[in-house]
């Protein structure tokens, strides 16, 4: 068991998967045993041609042994093709599946600290590097090791001293790759690294094609992304030289065991004390023995390189996960913060002290200058992060304690940034609620006012709407994000700036929308239109991560302090003319 659970970390694989590595390990060694049979067979022939023993038994022996080996062949072969390549196929997708799921389950923390380019590499190149190293690399690697020490046993048995003349490279030349595995693995973490500089910048570049083209900065743009596709070929040449430089040194080492085999044979000769069979037994071996070996080493180099890979899978396979309980015990949907601290990184703080209640039936306003921290407090309300200091309660029921999947079945969510999809109208709004009816996301649809222009597409709620909604106006793909809440009509609402994208007349019908959907929920509005929450029950100022003012819009205004400056200054704003 402990060998499977070192497998699993050291080479990023499921049980099964390292259930399978070690088949694959058993079938090479056993396919290099029975490969070396014919060398055997061969030796007893040329003893029998040199006593002379031609009589049909003995040619019945050598027929027999050779349709044995061909069988043996065969069937070692078939054996290590499915448990190398077949089996390393099927594991391949397991951890594809594996790193989605554990992706899925992971904390929004973990996604700040990585970008898009980082992740898709992990998924798609480091597996299929991983995919390369167990099906050609690994199981050929151990198989060669294993079968060369038995062969080697049996060397000793002819001859002690020749087989010392043949196997003292093995080890030199082993020690040399083995002590090349901190270079390797500096230079394929630099590699990694430009790689992933070069993804990010080209994903950059088509996400910004228009702000580039609509300020004459292709050609600089162009300029820094050609420099880094050149980085990763400079670092690709250096990688391959420091990595030639360690295997090509051990395979030269090896290629000196046939010079020793011949040198110490011929010495052995002729001074009598070794007969001619054995040297020619030996000179045989030798040539198929190094040639397993060679391609070993090189995968030893290879295999070392992948660690990279390997170490980066960990990181998502082993990143603790949010869990809690899949029972909600909640009574009503009061939003609680009582006493919240928070900071994105260990030293920062973003949030302190915050102390509120989002009452149900109630819309609750978070307000305040960027960077005050209203973005935070919904992504906490929602358990996107888990807060560093006291309590979030969702009707009593601290969220803390509980699975964040089962907890989200309690929110419908419209962020600031719409997200998207492909595909069509429809089932763009379907996310919402993925077993609604037509008519029902029809209804939200209308709700949300989506089908003034949904009907005047070509194919109408049928319609493509191209990548992240290409297709559509901002407000378009703000309305539809509105509408998948509308269908999902979970007791908890939270917006941030759900109506920014949209012009006067929209926002209007918008909020005449959401204030039928409100009824009897609890509602967490982020907005900067002070015309926004007017109509809020409750306001809170969030300004430098605390809650500088709470209440009444009414009561603030009068108050005269943070909430009144902001009014005045969108009013001032609003009568401003070119």
């Amino acid at each position: 068991m402990k060998l499977i659970e070192r497998l699993k970390h050291k080479y990023a694989l499921s049980e099964k998967g390292a259930k399978d590595m070690i088949d694959a390990f058993c079938a090479c060694t056993l396919s290099n045993i029975v490969l070396m049979m014919p060398v055997g067979l061969l030796y007893y022939l040329v003893s029998d041609l040199l006593h002379n023993n031609t009589s049909v038994k003995h040619i019945l022996f050598y027929v027999i042994g050779i349709v044995v080996c061909l069988i043996l062949i065969g069937i070692t072969t078939y054996f290590q093709y499915n448990t190398t390549f077949l089996a390393t196929y099927v594991e391949s997708g397991i951890r594809r599946i594996s790193l989605a799921e554990k992706l899925r389950k992971l904390p929004l923390s973990f996604f700040g600290k990585k970008d898009l380019s980082d992740l898709t590499s992990t998924i798609m190149s480091d597996c299929s590097t991983l995919e390369t190293a167990s099906s050609h690399w690994i199981s050929e690697l151990i198989g060669s090791i294993i079968s060369t020490f038995i062969v080697s046993l049996s060397l000793f048995i002819f001859d002690w001293r020749m087989a010392i003349a043949a196997l003292w490279v093995l080890p030199v030349s082993f020690i040399i790759v083995l002590l090349s595995s901190k270079v390797q693995h500096t230079l394929g973490k630099k590699q990694m690294n430009v790689k992933l500089a070069c993804a990010d910048g080209i994903q950059e570049c088509l996400e910004s094609v228009r702000d580039l083209k609509a300020n004459n900065s292709e050609a600089v743009y162009m300029r820094g992304l050609d420099a880094k596709i050149k980085d990763v070929e400079k670092r690709a040449i250096i990688t391959e030289i420091g990595t030639a430089l360690f295997v090509v040194s051990a395979q030269m080492i090896l290629k000196l065991g046939i010079a020793t085999v011949s040198l110490a044979g011929t010495i052995f000769l002729m001074n009598g004390s070794l007969d001619v069979l054995t040297f020619f037994i030996f000179l045989l071996l030798v040539s198929r023995l190094y040639d397993p070996m060679q391609m070993s080493l090189q995968n030893l180099a290879a295999i070392i390189s992948a660690d990279v890979q390997c170490d980066r899978m960990n990181e998502i396979f082993e990143h603790r996960i949010q869990t809690g309980s899949e029972c909600l015990t909640n009574n009503g949907y009061d939003i609680v913060f009582d006493n919240v601290a928070f900071g994105y990184e260990n030293n920062e703080t973003v949030l302190k002290n915050v102390s509120f209640t989002a009452k149900q039936g109630e819309v609750t306003a978070l307000i305040g200058p960027s960077g005050g921290g209203k973005t935070t407090v919904s992504r906490l309300a929602a358990r996107f992060w888990d807060i560093k200091q006291g309590q979030i309660t969702v009707g009593d029921m601290d969220i803390s304690k509980i699975d964040p999947e089962t907890l989200m079945t309690l929110y419908s969510i419209v962020f600031q940034d719409v997200t998207l999809f492909n595909n069509s109208i429809m089932e763009n709004i379907r996310i919402g609620r993925k077993n609604a009816t037509d008519e029902e996301v029809i209804q939200a649809a209308k709700l949300a006012h989506c089908d003034e222009f949904i009907e005047k597409m070509p194919n109408g709620w049928e319609s493509m709407i191209g990548e992240n909604g290409s297709e559509l106006s901002g407000g378009e793909r703000q309305r539809i994000s509105i509408a998948r809440a509308f269908l999902k009509d979970a007791p908890i609402i939270l917006l941030d700036e759900a109506t920014a994208s949209l012009d006067v007349e929209n926002e209007t019908m918008i909020q005449e929308a959401l204030s039928r959907l409100i009824e009897n929920k609890t509602v967490l509005i982020i907005a900067h239109r002070m015309r926004t929450v007017t109509g809020a029950d409750k306001i809170i100022v969030l300004k430098d991560g605390i809650i500088a003012e709470q209440g009444k819009p009414d009561e603030l205004a009068k108050e005269g302090k943070i909430y009144k400056h902001m009014i005045d200054l969108q009013l001032e704003s609003a009568s401003w003319r070119f």
